[in-house]
C-alpha cells in the first residue's frame, strides 16, 4: 500500500509542474498591465518603471517563472500586487470558507442523490424510477445562479428564515455560520445530487443483476440486506471516484454561487485576481486547487483499494 501511495505521489510532481508552467504562460497572454492598474489615475512613467523593477516584471518570462518556482518550493508564493499581502495569507483566509462550503454541499448531495439512486434502481421502470429521473434531470437543468436568486427571494426576503448573503467564520459563531452557508450549500449540492443519483442508479443496476445478488435472495435474506449490504457496498466504487472529482471541483471555487451569496471563497478570490492582473494570486490559487484535486484523487484511489478485495490482493 505504501509503495502504491508513493508512486501516485511521484506522478503528482510532474503534473503540478506542467500546470504551473501552463498557467504562468497563459497569464502573460492576458490583455492589460498590472502595473497600470496599480498606478491608478496618475501614471508617472518613473513610478511605473520603478514598480516594474520592484516586482521584476521587466525580466524575461522564463526567468520570472524559475524565480517564482524556487520561491514556491520554499513555501513563498509571492506578494499580491493589489493588496501587498502574502499570497499564502490570502489563501489561508479563503481556504476554510471554501472547504466548509464544499463539505456542506457534498452532505446535501449525498443525502439527496444516493438514496434516490438506490430507490430508482430497486424500483426500475416504475413510477418511482421515472420520478427520480425527472427530479435528477431538473436538478441538472436549473442554473445555480437562478436557483440561488429564487431561494433568496423566497427564504430570505419573503419568509425571513435565513440571511440572504454574507459569511460568518465557523469557529467564531457556529450557528450563524451554518445559517449563512445553508442556502449556497443547497444550491451547489442540488446539482451534484443529480449527478450522484444518475451514477448511483447505474452502478446499482449493474450490481443487482449479478449472480451473488441472486444467490443472496435465494438464501432468503431480507431485501434491505441484499440491497444495502451486498448491492450498495459493491456499487460504491464508482461513486467514491465520482465523489472525489466533485469535491475537487468544489475546492476550485463556485464563482457564481459565491458572488450571489457574497461568500469570500476561492472562486471570488481568483476572479478578482484575474480582473486585477494579480499574477501571484492567480498562480497560488491554481496551484493550491491542483494540489486539492491530486489529493482527492489519491484519496479515491486509496478508498478504491480498501473497498475492493481484488485490488488489495494484487497489492
Amino acid at each position: 500500500m505504501y509503495t502504491y501511495i508513493a508512486k501516485r505521489l511521484l506522478v503528482a510532481i510532474p503534473t503540478l509542474l506542467i500546470i504551473s508552467i501552463f498557467v504562468f504562460s497563459l497569464q502573460k497572454l492576458l490583455p492589460g498591465d498590472p502595473i497600470l492598474a496599480m498606478a491608478g489615475e496618475e501614471r508617472d512613467p518613473q513610478v511605473l518603471e520603478f514598480l516594474r523593477e520592484k516586482y521584476r516584471l521587466n525580466d524575461p518570462v522564463p526567468y520570472q517563472y524559475v524565480r517564482w518556482l524556487g520561491a514556491a518550493l520554499q513555501g513563498d508564493l509571492g506578494i499580491s500586487l493589489r493588496t501587498n499581502q502574502p499570497v499564502l495569507h490570502l489563501i489561508g483566509e479563503k481556504l476554510p470558507v471554501t472547504i466548509q462550503l464544499a463539505i456542506m454541499s457534498m452532505i446535501f448531495a449525498f443525502v439527496i442523490g444516493v438514496p434516490m439512486g438506490i430507490l430508482a434502481a430497486v424500483k426500475k421502470n416504475t413510477m418511482i424510477d421515472y420520478l427520480a429521473n425527472i427530479i435528477a434531470l431538473t436538478g441538472l437543468s436549473i442554473p445555480n445562479f437562478w436557483l440561488g436568486i429564487m431561494l433568496i427571494l423566497l427564504v430570505s426576503v419573503n419568509l425571513g428564515w435565513l440571511p440572504a448573503s454574507g459569511y460568518e467564520p465557523f469557529f467564531s459563531n457556529p450557528l450563524r455560520s451554518l445559517e449563512t452557508m445553508l442556502m449556497p450549500s443547497f444550491v451547489l449540492g442540488n446539482a451534484l445530487a443529480a449527478t450522484l443519483m444518475r451514477h448511483t442508479r447505474s452502478a446499482m443496476l449493474s450490481v443487482l443483476c449479478t449472480d451473488y445478488i441472486r444467490t443472496a435472495r435465494a438464501k432468503g435474506l431480507a431485501e434491505s440486506s441484499v440491497v444495502l449490504e451486498h448491492g450498495f457496498r459493491n456499487a460504491m466504487l464508482p461513486i467514491v471516484t465520482l465523489t472525489a472529482l466533485l469535491f475537487g471541483e468544489l475546492l476550485a471555487g463556485a464563482v457564481l454561487t459565491e458572488q450571489i451569496f457574497t461568500i469570500p471563497g476561492f472562486g471570488k478570490l481568483i476572479v478578482d485576481a484575474v480582473f486585477n492582473r494579480d499574477y501571484a494570486v492567480v498562480q497560488g490559487v491554481v496551484i493550491c486547487t491542483a494540489i486539492g484535486f491530486i489529493l482527492m484523487n489519491l484519496l479515491a484511489d486509496i478508498l478504491y483499494v480498501l473497498l475492493n478485495p481484488r485490488m488489495r490482493a494484487a497489492l
